[in-house]
């Protein structure tokens, strides 16, 4: 599946803001390698972009792929490299970023973390041992960890909005206004927003929920491919009323 490939779908009641294209991408889940390969594509596909181009990370960088810490690297390090320097980036945080931070913080023993693809993490960082005693695995975890890439992980957004388009990590909240919704809501929600067949304002793209391709229905759209098992991570393109998907 390449640029295009996927169905898509126009809607003329939702809009990318004018002169902007907006690419997001999916769970990357520490495969540096199939980032390398997106980028590339989404470099190519933004030759004929308008002015304002957008590359949102939609969270759930880390954790059960080999190279987390890389992944972590190449997405705070970006910015500074052309094409892309002429992006303007966001990177949200998922719920693998807000266990990894939980623990780094000393708010429990990190076995839900480890347990869940963290155990991939500490590797890339150069622990072999993850079972450690938690208080000392946590401070060696933490001497590991740039200050740079601290500061990254800390300040990752929540949410970011693009005209009639929501990006976050899970979704939200649909009895909840979208002023109001929760953290836990945004990185953790199922249930209740994927079965949700209503308006809910805006038209959400998320990952989180897995699919074997990307999933559209009028009110949000699923991109996450489960890259670390398939080998497919996919980006969202946006730009005015067209939706298309590039995937590796």
């Amino acid at each position: 599946m390449d640029i295009a490939t996927a169905p898509t779908q126009d809607r003329k009641d939702f809009a990318i803001p004018a002169a902007t294209r907006v690419y997001a991408i999916g769970d990357i889940h520490g495969r540096l390698d199939l980032l390398d390969r997106l980028l590339d594509k989404i470099a190519a596909d933004s030759a004929d972009a308008p002015a304002r181009k957008v590359l949102v990370s939609l969270g759930d960088m880390v954790d059960r792929g080999p190279h987390s810490a890389r992944v972590v690297e190449r997405l705070m390090t970006l910015h500074r490299h052309p094409p892309f320097d002429g992006f303007e980036h966001h990177n949200l945080k998922g719920n693998h970023e807000q266990l990894m931070l939980a623990f780094l913080d000393g708010a429990n023993d990190g076995a839900m973390w480890i347990c869940n693809g963290g155990a991939t993490t500490m590797e890339s960082y150069g622990i072999t041992d993850c079972w450690a005693e938690p208080d000392a695995l946590r401070v060696e975890f933490n001497k590991r960890l740039s200050p740079d890439q601290r500061a990254f992980l800390r300040g990752l957004e929540t949410q970011h909005r693009e005209g009639d388009y929501l990006f976050v990590h899970a979704g939200i909240d649909p009895q909840t206004p979208l002023e109001a919704q929760s953290e836990d809501d945004l990185l953790w929600i199922r249930g209740r927003f994927l079965t949700c067949e209503r308006d809910l304002g805006v038209r959400v793209v998320h990952g989180h929920s897995s699919v074997h391709v990307p999933e559209i229905l009028p009110n949000r759209i699923a991109i996450d491919t489960r890259a670390w098992e398939s080998g497919a991570l996919t980006c969202f393109v946006g730009q005015n009323e067209s939706v298309k998907f590039i995937t590796t």
